[in-house]
């Protein structure tokens, strides 16, 4: 059995071959400190943050696209992986995703990881080279493209050709910092405390990278800071605009840079081809006009975005010949 898996910060997204995408859950682990076991993962353990008990953890494993706690990230992983596979019965081969500018010990951490949870081989194959695979771009052709791929702990811009990456840049910044941006936006400018859960769904329900039209509105509840009381307040998609600048402007920094690198003959493929935004980050409204507006380079968001880079390593993982010279090395 081959199963590819997208081990993201905010989400880990699992495909089975013939099946396609059958898991998306958070990656999300509720510990009981007191007992020292596993009490939730994924979804049931993600709307455990901020409600706990004392002796009760909902921790991230993975931060900003790379472990941050082995133990737990094995725990995910071997939670996943037998949510799919029987495993007593036969080890299944498994593609994982990394970032393309982790280091080498993040890259044996990983794949370890795989192994201890039950994989039978563990492959690694770098975020964009999967997201350009998973949206049906032929990487292993002369010609240039280029990929933005906005995570949730990390943005990954590259430019591929001949089924490998040309040049790329890994920013440690992702859909997590919108919504911290967002929330300290908030808490300055309102005075009031919101949970991570409200500010993602701000994001998403109303967010966008330009001013909109006709602005959107959401009601937004938390605690009052000064009178330590629960609060509701309208906001506009206007003001999440202008929380998430920072970020925003970061990301489009990197993608100048990268493409003010590029060779002059990848850079006309560039431009005819246009740039291809994935990951739940570059869903965010407004960001694929954003982008060309200020790079000049047509940008368009891939129709699977969410889910590109999972469809990506399991696609890599079913014609293993084709893409093995664009695979990560086992070390």
């Amino acid at each position: 059995m081959k199963i590819g898996i997208d081990l993201g910060t905010a989400n880990i997204l699992v495909y089975v071959q013939g099946k396609g995408v059958v898991l998306n859950e958070p990656s999300v682990v509720a510990v009981s400190e007191s007992e020292n076991r596993l009490v939730a993962v994924g979804e049931e353990a993600r709307d455990m943050i901020g409600r706990t008990p004392a002796n009760v953890r909902a921790i991230r494993p993975m931060r900003d696209g790379v472990i941050a706690d082995y133990l737990m990230t094995e725990a995910l992983l071997r939670h996943v992986i037998g949510k799919v596979a029987p495993i007593r019965i036969f080890k299944p081969e498994v593609m994982i995703s990394v970032p393309s500018g982790v280091t080498s010990v993040e890259k044996r951490a990983v794949r370890d990881a795989a192994l201890r949870a039950g994989a039978r081989e563990a492959w690694l194959i770098e975020e964009p080279l999967a997201a350009a695979i998973g949206v049906g771009i032929p990487i292993n052709g002369p010609a240039g493209n280029m990929v933005i791929d906005i995570g949730g702990g990390t943005t990954e811009i590259a430019v591929l050709a001949l089924g490998g990456i040309v040049l790329s840049e890994s920013l440690r910044i992702g859909g997590n910092r919108f919504d911290e941006a967002i929330a300290q936006h908030i808490r300055r400018k309102y005075n009031l405390m919101i949970s991570e859960r409200m500010a993602e769904d701000m994001k998403i329900q109303i967010g966008a990278a330009m001013p909109l039209p006709e602005p959107l509105v959401m009601e937004v509840r938390g605690r009052d800071l000064i009178a330590g009381l629960p609060r509701t307040v309208p906001i506009t998609s206007t003001e999440i605009t202008e929380a998430i600048e920072q970020p925003l402007q970061a990301i489009i920094g990197a993608v100048r840079s990268v493409l003010e690198q590029t060779p002059p003959e990848l850079s006309s493929d560039i431009i005819d081809r246009g740039m291809v935004l994935s990951g739940g980050g570059g869903m965010l409204r407004g960001l694929d006009l954003l982008l060309a507006q200020v790079t000049g380079v047509p940008c368009h968001l891939a129709e699977n975005a969410l889910t590109a880079v999972a469809i990506g390593t399991g696609r890599a993982l079913e014609d293993l010949p084709t893409y093995r010279k664009s695979l990560v090395r086992n070390s």
